[in-house]
């Protein structure tokens, strides 16, 4: 005797009369893939129902408003396509509402995450346990996210196929911007041929804030600002990926701007492409993300030693973690309707098992400060290579893998575009 009651998500004002770009709670479009604001998704199991029941709450058709703001499916049309039990208008919210909570004993509900939504719920629920049939208003508030983001957890087979699609799409963007950069061009540029790659495919905005980092802006791990103009000899760092009907894609490169890299740009960069393919050697179903973290760790602390970036052994640097000052943030996580996507990393306080179904990124990186202890040729120099892969029993399914990522890939790309 549970109803699940799950609000969607509301238009969010810029200024004035202006809104920002409207996008759905990740947690409703999984379970509707309806995509306007306002909506509410109610199910129960509730034996006066037959056990399974579905209903929606939208807006209703208004001709006069939907000139201004677009056309809305109203709770007709969302009856048929939806394959719902009932529909109605969002003016009977507070009805529905009271009608549905009555009678049930546990209400699942993503408490503290919508402010509107708390206050409707709980005025409905406050109204039904003052009425002489108290006994028949919820008893139990349960947070219906951990369930659901468990579902979502593991990806299904048309999930995987979308989420395919969103990876072609930023690969080519990618290779675009691999293939536009020249000297002197600017950070933005870069940015405007990866995102007019994701349009023209359908991706209509990116799946996050896009990174374009050019020479020691590559250090900064979540760069943003992508206003700098990028000077002969540098690396360009771009952590890009689209959304592609609601699923991301996460897909991060560095290389050459002038297309060519230098002996230590080399020397890092196939230090930090090493320790990515042992993480792939490793990853497959049973195995913890902990447990390949520190195969890359010790790759990185001897290649980091080799190169004398640390002046001690792997081992004294693996005992000391003086390797933090250059790898400072995890290998990977989920990837799904969200960049960095729900699901639990620990059960029962241990590392949690990869499962066959999981769609993670696999992202080390090497970030050298330009400070004065660093050997000079190294300076400033911030890699990071990052692909997403599908874990299967066997192995991994690779989404990401027509961006070039190996040194000579990369300058026989970039040299191809620059061919008369």
């Amino acid at each position: 005797s549970s109803v699940l009651v799950l609000p969607a998500a509301q238009l969010v004002t810029r200024s004035r009369d202006t809104e920002y770009v409207f996008r759905q709670n990740s947690d409703f479009w999984y379970l509707t893939g309806f995509n306007e604001p306002d909506a509410w998704l109610l199910l129960s199991n509730h034996e006066r129902f037959a056990g399974d029941y579905r209903a929606m709450v939208c807006q209703p058709k208004e001709p006069q408003l939907e000139i201004w703001h677009g056309r809305r499916l109203g709770p007709e049309q969302a009856l048929e396509t939806f394959n719902l039990d009932e529909a109605y208008p969002t003016d009977m919210l507070r009805e529905v509402l009271s009608e549905w909570l009555e009678g049930h004993q546990q209400v699942f509900f993503p408490q503290g995450e919508f402010a509107f939504a708390d206050e409707a719920l709980f005025a409905v629920l406050d109204a039904l346990r003052k009425t002489p049939k108290q006994s028949l208003a919820p008893t139990a508030l349960i947070d219906c996210r951990p369930l659901i983001h468990e579902m979502r957890l593991l990806k299904s087979r048309d999930e995987i196929a979308v989420m395919g699609q969103a990876a072609e799409i930023s690969a080519r963007a990618h290779r675009r911007a691999m293939q536009f950069a020249s000297p002197g061009c600017y950070e933005y540029q870069l940015e405007a041929e990866l995102h007019h790659e994701f349009a023209m495919a359908g991706a209509r905005q990116p799946a996050y804030g896009t990174i374009v980092g050019g020479g020691e802006n590559a250090c900064i791990l979540h760069y943003t600002e992508n206003n700098q103009q990028i000077a002969d000899g540098s690396l360009i760092l771009i952590d890009a990926g689209a959304e592609f009907h609601g699923y991301a894609a996460d897909i991060t490169r560095t290389f050459p701007v002038n297309g060519k890299f230098t002996p230590a740009q080399a020397r890092v960069y196939q230090l930090v492409l090493d320790a990515q393919l042992a993480a792939l050697e490793q990853l497959r179903a049973g195995v913890t993300l902990p447990a390949v973290t520190e195969v890359v760790i010790e790759v990185i602390c001897r290649g980091l030693c080799e190169l004398g970036l640390l002046q001690e052994s792997p081992e004294q640097a693996l005992a000391s973690k003086s390797w933090r000052r250059f790898f400072m943030h995890g290998l990977g996580h989920y990837l799904g309707l969200d960049v960095h996507d729900v699901g639990d990393y620990l059960q029962d306080g241990q590392p949690r098992e990869l499962v066959a179904g999981m769609v993670i990124t696999v992202e080390p990186g090497v970030y050298i400060p330009a400070e004065d202890d660093i050997p000079e040729p190294y300076r400033g120099i911030g890699i990071r290579i990052e692909d997403n892969i599908v874990i299967t029993g066997e192995g991994y399914q690779m989404l990401t893998g027509d961006v070039p990522k190996t040194i000579t890939d990369i300058e026989a790309l970039m040299a191809e575009a620059n061919c008369p």
